[in-house]
């Protein structure tokens, strides 16, 4: 039997015992090194060759990564680990480190327990290190630190030993930093990374080395030897002492749990259904008899068995033949294959119990996020929230007419799978708006389109997405409906910040218990009255009902639900997406006959009433802003600085360490399309800069009325 075919049967026995089973993600900055950590991983493993580990980069299979470099895809792999003489199953997912491919990340966490954490030793905890701890710890995922390319400290920086042990301390405490100030209560229950106990490991993924202080111990290698050999480039003989596969894995191993103990923990987290129901008690306790419970983090298309459905079965079993619910829709799906992710090649099984990552066809009704189950009335997952917003589009038109049917397919299927972009039509000209996380998210999709769907398109520039809010307040304005029987009285407000914050987190949501959601707002600065009466929330702009016994009402109230979803979806000023408005519904004057006040005179007139409030509250436009963050060397520090501040730009920070200086600056979206190129020219190639979300802010007032005419102008809309 080859070595390969007896990796696939040991998997096929490891995934029945969920006590030897880890779920792990591993989660960094772009380019500390996760995917060549992961080579060593798999070679550790013998899925492949020990001498092309760190080169192959096995896990970027697709060509669009190889080309450019990076990791664009989560992917998934099953492996086998030998422990203190017992053998363990390790589902792992490598995610990508681009603040554009975030939504990767999120969706990950949700399929994994454990997550070990890539930190660059020279470069130190950088913002994406921050955003996926934070992600990690949101979802109630336990982490681990890898301190990877320890071998630049001495190579590059020249420190000697003391001073190298130095930073590596500092290190450990920025992480554990981070972890305290988002999680406090847990970091004092003991939730920190440390070097002693051996939640840390030092090494270097490309030269294939790592150690742990319980690995010290046990072989007498010490921090001396580890210089010694980082010095003397001597690090083949360090790698065969101290192979990183062993090291990393027996720390995954020893300290991330195992999906019995990890789901007492996660599922009252992630599901907000009854605990004690069935359901409930099967997934806290990964019970493979009970009811299937499966939530969907990946669709992927096979060019044989068309669309893969992945994503962690927390409890029951998947096999072929099943007829399973969707969440969202009435009618079943029947399982057609059950397998598991080995890198780019899926393994067929016959069963999969609960507890491991699967990857299941058949799903035709499913999206990224919904949950699959065997229970029609089962309560869905949370839904997965996203630490980004889209705030750049592109029009997208097939180059040839009878392409055009195909687009609409092609487009509906990406949005599948990505649900961190937003899809529209625009009705005047007939182009699919495509609105994604940044330039090379959406780069990547329109090369998808062309790539693997075959549809020649043409792309517009790519256009910033603004937002609509309101600065003061305005009220009770009248919306009456076109048969003038029904009257809407509305007021408008600015939402509180806090508020706002909570709701783009998913901490505050309509899902929620009433009295929960009460309170949250209450605590988060809203008076009782009205934390009592919120009857919607859309987007992060909430509608409150504050009228007293009036007749109807109850059964009108969905239509005017309707009317506020699309006051939000549109804003009045240059109908973009609204944000941070409190909409109270005042009073209401509704005709005694159903038939006079149907959809059609509810809906408009609830809109109106909502726009004109608006129009009169002091409107503005809100950009989107991006954090800038570069490293420079001194010398090119002004060349840098200048490029920031001629976009429109501030320069928060400016810390100097060596012959480099870190920037940190903010700038808006708008102004950042051609950055990368110009940046390059002014520093002569020698900047590394990244960039992340950093919400919205009000357009300066001088600006705000060319763009809103801009705006109208391209969506041809009338600019008077």
């Amino acid at each position: 039997m080859t070595r390969q075919k007896k990796m696939v049967e040991r998997v096929k026995t490891l995934m029945h015992e969920p006590e030897k089973i880890r779920n792990i993600g591993i989660v960094a900055h772009i380019d500390h090194g996760k995917t060549t950590l992961t080579d060593n991983l798999l070679a550790g493993a013998g899925m492949i060759s020990k001498e092309l580990a760190g080169k192959q980069l096995f896990m970027d299979f697709d060509e669009e990564e190889q080309a450019r470099g990076i990791t664009i895809y989560a992917a998934n792999v099953s492996m086998v680990h030998e422990f203190e003489g017992r053998e363990y199953l390790i589902n792992l997912i490598d995610t990508p480190g681009h603040v554009d491919f975030g939504g990767d990340v999120t969706r990950a966490m949700r399929a994994v327990d454990g997550a070990v954490v890539v930190v660059d030793a020279v470069e130190g905890a950088m913002p994406q290190t921050e955003t996926v701890l934070r992600q990690a710890l949101k979802e109630n995922v336990k982490p681990v630190l890898f301190v990877n390319k320890v071998d630049r400290l001495v190579n590059e920086l020249k420190v000697d030993q003391q001073e190298m042990q130095i930073r590596l301390g500092n290190l450990i405490d920025n992480v554990n930093k981070l972890i305290k100030g988002m999680r406090p209560e847990q970091y004092a229950q003991g939730l920190k990374v440390d070097a002693a106990n051996g939640t840390v490991a030092f090494g270097s993924a490309l030269y294939n080395w790592a150690i742990s202080v319980p690995h010290m111990k046990k072989t007498g290698i010490s921090f001396k030897e580890v210089f010694e050999c980082c010095q003397t480039g001597n690090m083949k003989e360090l790698a065969e002492k101290s192979p990183l596969h062993e090291i990393c894995l027996d720390m995954v191993i020893r300290h991330l749990p195992n999906p019995l103990t990890a789901q007492k923990d996660r599922v009252g987290v992630i599901w907000k259904g009854d605990k004690s129901s069935e359901i409930g008690r099967a997934m806290e306790s990964c019970d493979s008899n009970g009811p299937v419970a499966m939530m969907v983090t990946d669709i992927c298309i096979d060019p044989h068995a068309g669309e893969v459905a992945s994503g962690r079965l927390f409890s029951g079993t998947l096999s072929r033949g099943q007829e399973l619910y969707i969440s969202g829709t009435y009618e079943t799906n029947r399982v057609q294959q059950v397998g598991v992710f080995m890198g780019a090649e899926r393994l067929e099984v016959e069963k999969i119990p609960a507890g491991n990552i699967a990857a299941i066809t058949g799903m035709k009704d499913a999206v990224v996020g919904s949950t699959v189950t065997s229970l029609k009335d089962m309560p869905p997952f949370e839904s997965i929230k996203h630490v980004s917003e889209p705030v750049v589009t592109v029009a997208v038109e097939a180059k040839n007419m009878k392409d055009l049917p195909k687009l609409v397919v092609v487009i509906r299927q990406i949005s599948k799978e990505d649900p961190t972009l937003n899809v529209k039509i625009d009705e005047e000209t007939g182009e699919h708006l495509i609105s994604g996380m940044g330039e090379l998210h959406l780069e990547i999709i329109t090369h998808r389109i062309e790539r693997d769907f075959n549809v020649p398109i043409t792309t517009s520039s790519p256009i910033v997405v603004y937002r609509e809010t309101v600065q003061g307040r305005a009220g009770p304005v009248e919306g009456v409906s076109p048969n003038r029987h029904n009257r809407f009285y509305m007021e408008v407000e600015p939402l509180e910040e806090e508020i706002v914050k909570l709701i783009k987190i998913g901490d505050i949501s309509m899902r929620m218990d009433a009295l929960e959601r009460r309170d949250l707002l209450m605590k988060a600065g809203t008076d009782k009255v009205q934390a009592k009466k919120v009857v919607e929330i859309c987007s992060s702009n909430i509608l409150v009902d504050m009228t007293k016994g009036i007749q109807y009402l109850r059964e009108t109230m969905e239509l005017i639900i309707e009317g506020f979803k699309e006051a939000m979806e549109t804003g009045p000023l240059a109908r973009e997406p609204c944000q941070g408005i409190k909409i109270k519904l005042m009073d209401v004057k509704l005709h005694e006959d159903a038939i006079h006040r149907g959809p059609a005179q509810v809906i408009p007139a609830a809109r109106q009433a909502i726009h004109e409030a608006i129009r009169q509250a002091r409107p503005a436009i809100l950009e989107p802003i991006q954090d800038v963050h570069i490293h420079v060397p001194t010398n090119l520090m002004g060349s840098a600085t200048r490029e920031i501040q001629g976009r429109r730009g501030q320069i928060l920070e400016i810390e100097q360490e060596g012959d480099m200086t870190f920037i940190k600056g903010k700038a808006p979206v708008s102004e950042l399309f051609g950055f990368a190129g110009d940046m390059r020219s002014a520093t002569e190639g020698r900047a590394l800069w990244n960039t992340e979300h950093a919400g919205f802010q009000i357009l300066p007032q001088n600006l705000q009325e060319g763009l809103i005419r801009e705006i109208r102008q391209r969506k041809g809309l009338k600019t008077s």
